[in-house]
Order: structure tokens, then C-alpha cells, then sequence
């Protein structure tokens, strides 16, 4: 009898403990301290997290008096502890996903690197799945699954690293159906890249660019491709430069506008549409503030202010403003979309399509009206829109039958020509050539608009994707099959994860078994790793300058529950101190 009561004593403080440290954890809070004794200064927030407790619940209440008062040799309390606790809820998290992710059978991996803090390379890893049961309907959902120390950022390094993870949780790479990286030579190596040591050891493990890294690489061939535009994008640094090296200047800037300017990064064009906004909507407030700087006394700063005030004040600049502004609002409400979780491939290429269809009509039409509103901002200033021709350089003649260069009378005929027609031709170019994406699936959702001999042709082209060998996931005959006898024609922009809800819904899986599998393989291809580089932004929230000595087991615990936070809440108490007990079972004496 006392030890059925000592068990359930020692069950209700550990319940506490855990519950603790997954609160403390799903907000990325610290839990140790320089100190881990009770009632100590600076002793964590872990420790004042039982203290608080101890005050109001009768368990802890009691089981802190017996800590105090050395009654018990075991308190549960000590930084070890804490680190085994953690490691146990990150195990029960990581098999409760796999646990979904083999049930769905067939799965895509995530992938990206980056070093943390104390210059350690970490590997984020992402499984997508669509979870399929008996009840609910088919839902897609990425997992963290951790993060794994980089000792080489070889492809050869990163696919082995990743082919031994996998195994270690006893997943089968043979049902690996997608991979998605970024643009780094190492990941998309055509030779040496990991998806192309991937896919020697499985075909079916299709390869996705991420789609937002892409996108960012189109608004950069469009930038680096003209002079006025990188000209402008220097322009908007030299601002922000200058208003925000000094409080005094920022504040100046804010008395004058409502939206400040922003910072750009070079690694993420399509977010300059921030910097651009604040410019493109109070051009006049911003050459007012510039103007307060022109009366500075330092001599740099005056100058630089003088500069930047003619320049904002320009015809040219307004048009820049303009026209950039128009395009990027374009491409960076569609990159904001493909960095859903639910984004599926169809959608993400419809989205895109619609984006080149924008761009090819802007090309007609953008610039003229750019100058309409570029002279409403000239007005506002009351300054002069006149557009005044930059001096030409001159290439020197080789030869002298060499023509000598004629420049451009018109300069704003220019300006439409090496600005405006550049980049817009090369946003343009760069999408048909970047986003060539794994057009063999299009034939579930466009099916009732083929003829019977090209289905036949798609079904056998989509068959012979899905093929390694002898096995296949889908039989192209019997597909198109299925796609001639389907019971309902889907609607106009009708998405594969509609039609698999479809199929669910009815229960028809048995009825179109390839086309179930085959839906379930295009839901699940990824899109963008914008999954992977959320996880970097909580490895930041975790391994801070006062934490850099923090294990990679601890990390990854704690970045288990705050990144899972849905499957964390989904795991009862007693599955962690199950775990808990097993790895300290002993014989105890009362």
C-alpha cells in the first residue's frame, strides 16, 4: 500500500514537472539559471516556475518542504533531470509523427542549413505528408523532425547525413516521393547535389526547387540586369543609411512620414517592395525630411543629404518608384502565397501563370501609366517633371570603321528602353525558365479536357515518373481508365486536394485506387522550404548568446515542442513518464 501511494506521489510531481517544462518550452523561455537550488536568486525560470506552484498546489507544496528539509535524496529538480524529461517528450513527439507518417505511406523531405550561434552547422529537417485515416479527411501537414549538426556541407556529407536519419527512424527511403532545397550548388547540384545522389538511390524521390528562392532569383536577374535599377536600390540604401545611424535624424524622418523607410537585403529581393513602399506613397515627405538634413552642420551629411534630396525630387527616381513598386507588389503577393503550408504544386503554377500573365500586360501598358503618376508625385513636390539626359559614355573605337556610339535622344524614350523594357523581359524570361515544375501531374486536374488518346499518352507519361524498376505507384492504363469512368467532372480550377477530398468524402479510394495514390503523391510534392526556415527562426529564440552551450539533444527537444506545438498538446503527460520510467526504473526502497 505504501508503495502504490509513493508511486502516485512520485506520479502527480513529475505530471507537474512536465507540464512546466512543455509551458516554458512552447515559448521558447530558459529554464536553467546560474544557480539550481530552490529560493536562490537567478536560480531559472524553472526553478521559480515550482516555487510559484509550490505556493498554491498541495503536491509540489509537500514535495518542495521535503527537498528543504533534506527528507528525500530524489527531487527531480536538477538540470539533469530537466535534460531527460525533454529528450523523453521529444522522443514521444517524433514517434507520435512517425507513427502519421507512416500510416500516409508516402512522404517529401525538407531540407535547409544554417550555422547558429556558436558556429555550428544545423541541418533542418522536414517531413510532408498528408495524413489519411478512417474518420478525418486528408490533410496535409510538414513535421519538424529535428535538427542534425553539419560536419561537411558536401552533397555527398548532407545525403548520407540524411539517408542515415532516416533510417534511424525507420523510415523507408523507397517511399520518399519529393525533395525540396534551396538554390545552393551543394543541395541542387545536377551531379554532386544532394538531390541528384538522392535520386541515383531512389527516382521517384522527385526533385522541387523551392519556389520562393526562385521567385527571389527572378526579381534579382530583373535588377542586376539594368543600370537604373540597381542605381535606384542605392539610392533607397543611402536613405535609410543615413536616417538611421543617428536617433536624432530618425526622429526628424518620423515627424515627417507615417511608414518609415526600410532596410533592404540582397539575398531577398522580393521583400524590397517594403523599402520601396514607404519611398513610392510619401515621396514628398521623405524629400521634406532630407531637406531638414541639408541644413546640417556636418559637412558629410550635408552633402549626402543635398545629393539624395535632387535625386528623390527627380522625374527619373518617381518613375523608378513607381514601376518597381507595381512589380514587386506582383511578384510578392505570390511569394508570400507559395510559403504556405497547404500550397500544393498545381496551385503554386497557377499562381505563377497568372504572375507572367500580369507581367506580359504591364509590358504593354505599365510604363505609361508610371509616368502619370510619376508626374502626380512631381506636383506634389512642385518640381519639374522633366526628364534630363545622363551623360553617355563613350566606347572607344578599335577600329575606324567602328560607327561611333549614338545616344538616345529622347531621354525618356531611354529610360522606357534600358529601364522599364529590361526589367520587366527579364522578370518575364526568368519565370518561363525557372519554373519549369513537374508538369506530368497536371493531368489530374485537367483531365476532362483531354481527348482519349492523349489521357492515355499523360496517364502512361505519369505511370513511367512514378516508376524505379519493376514497381510502380500507379498503372497508366488503368489511370486513364479511372479518369474516363470518373463519376464527377471536376469544376473549373478545381485543386488535386479537392478531388482527393472527393474521393474521401464518397469513399471511393477501392473504386480509383490509382488515382487515390496518384493524388496523394502530387498533395504531398513540397513547394518551398519556407517550413525549414521558420525552424530557423525559433533556433535563434533557443540558442541565444546566454544558452550557446546548449546540447544538441536539449536543442532539439526544446525546438520538438515549440515548432510542434499541435502534436505536442495531442501527448498525455503519462506517455512522457512512462518514458521517463523505463530509463530510470530501479528497485526503491520506502
Amino acid at each position: 500500500m505504501a508503495l502504490l501511494q509513493a508511486e502516485r506521489r512520485w506520479h502527480d510531481v513529475l505530471t507537474r514537472l512536465v507540464a512546466i517544462i512543455q509551458s516554458l518550452a512552447e515559448r521558447n523561455i530558459p529554464l536553467g539559471g546560474s544557480s539550481d537550488r530552490l529560493y536562490q536568486p537567478n536560480n531559472g525560470n524553472f526553478l521559480k516556475e515550482v516555487e510559484l506552484m509550490a505556493k498554491f498546489d498541495p503536491v509540489l507544496k509537500e514535495h518542495v518542504a521535503n527537498v528543504e528539509r533534506g527528507a528525500s535524496h530524489t527531487s527531480y529538480l536538477s538540470k539533469d533531470t530537466q535534460n531527460e524529461l525533454i529528450d523523453c517528450m521529444g522522443k514521444t513527439i517524433v514517434q507520435y509523427m512517425l507513427k502519421e507518417i507512416k500510416q500516409a505511406k508516402y512522404y517529401s523531405i525538407i531540407l535547409d542549413c544554417t550555422p547558429d550561434l556558436s558556429h555550428i552547422e544545423q541541418l533542418s529537417v522536414i517531413v510532408r505528408m498528408v495524413a489519411v485515416d478512417d474518420t478525418d479527411t486528408p490533410t496535409m501537414k510538414e513535421h519538424f523532425m529535428g535538427f542534425l549538426e553539419v560536419e561537411s556541407s558536401t552533397g555527398e556529407s548532407l545525403s548520407n547525413l540524411i539517408l542515415k536519419r532516416l533510417e534511424e527512424f525507420n523510415l523507408p527511403f523507397e517511399d520518399c516521393r519529393g525533395q525540396s532545397y534551396d538554390n545552393g550548388a551543394n543541395m541542387k547540384g545536377k551531379t554532386k547535389g544532394v538531390q541528384a545522389r538522392l535520386l541515383r538511390e531512389n527516382p521517384r524521390a522527385l526533385f522541387v526547387p523551392c519556389g520562393a528562392h526562385t521567385l527571389n532569383r527572378v526579381v534579382a536577374d530583373a535588377a542586376k540586369s539594368s543600370t537604373d535599377a540597381l542605381s535606384y536600390f542605392g539610392y533607397l540604401q543611402r536613405i535609410d543609411v543615413l536616417f538611421s545611424a543617428s536617433t536624432q535624424r530618425w526622429t526628424i524622418l518620423k515627424h515627417h512620414v507615417e511608414t518609415t523607410v526600410k532596410s533592404w537585403s540582397d539575398t531577398r529581393w522580393e521583400s524590397c517592395i517594403n523599402s520601396v513602399q514607404a519611398v513610392r506613397f510619401q515621396t514628398a515627405e521623405v524629400r521634406d525630411a532630407l531637406e531638414v538634413r541639408e541644413k546640417a552642420t556636418d559637412s558629410m551629411v550635408k552633402t549626402d543629404a543635398q545629393s539624395l534630396v535632387e535625386e528623390v525630387g527627380s522625374y527619373r527616381f518617381s518613375i523608378c518608384s513607381v514601376v518597381w513598386y507595381d512589380m514587386l507588389a506582383k511578384i510578392h503577393h505570390v511569394s508570400k502565397s507559395l510559403q504556405s503550408v497547404s500550397m500544393q504544386l498545381d496551385v503554386a503554377l497557377n499562381f505563377l501563370r497568372t504572375a507572367e500573365a500580369s507581367l506580359v500586360s504591364y509590358r504593354s501598358t505599365g510604363f505609361a501609366s508610371a509616368q502619370v503618376s510619376a508626374r502626380d508625385l512631381c506636383e506634389e513636390m512642385n518640381v519639374d517633371t522633366v526628364l534630363r539626359q545622363k551623360w553617355l559614355r563613350k566606347t572607344k573605337r578599335q577600329f575606324s570603321y567602328e560607327s561611333p556610339d549614338e545616344p538616345e535622344g529622347d531621354a525618356l524614350k531611354k529610360l522606357e528602353i534600358s529601364f522599364f523594357n529590361v526589367i520587366v523581359d527579364a522578370s518575364v524570361t526568368s519565370l518561363q525558365e525557372r519554373f519549369k515544375l513537374l508538369s506530368d501531374f497536371g493531368v489530374l486536374v485537367n483531365f476532362p479536357n483531354l481527348l482519349e488518346e492523349d489521357l492515355a499518352k499523360e496517364c502512361e507519361t505519369l505511370s513511367n515518373t512514378l516508376s524505379h524498376g519493376d514497381h510502380k505507384d500507379v498503372d497508366g492504363r488503368e489511370l486513364a481508365l479511372e479518369m474516363n469512368n470518373f463519376p464527377v467532372l471536376p469544376k473549373a480550377g478545381m485543386t488535386t486536394m479537392e478531388i482527393l477530398n472527393y474521393l474521401k468524402e464518397h469513399k471511393l479510394e477501392e473504386v480509383f485506387p490509382n488515382m487515390w495514390v496518384a493524388l496523394r503523391i502530387a498533395v504531398t510534392l513540397p513547394v518551398t522550404v519556407a517550413s525549414a526556415e521558420r525552424s530557423f527562426s525559433k533556433l535563434k529564440l533557443l540558442k541565444t548568446y546566454l544558452r550557446s552551450t546548449m546540447s544538441q539533444e536539449r536543442l532539439n527537444g526544446l525546438a520538438l515542442m515549440s515548432i510542434n506545438q499541435e502534436v505536442s498538446s495531442q501527448i498525455t503527460f503519462d506517455e512522457t513518464i512512462n518514458e521517463f520510467a523505463i530509463r530510470k526504473s530501479r528497485h526503491v526502497k520506502f
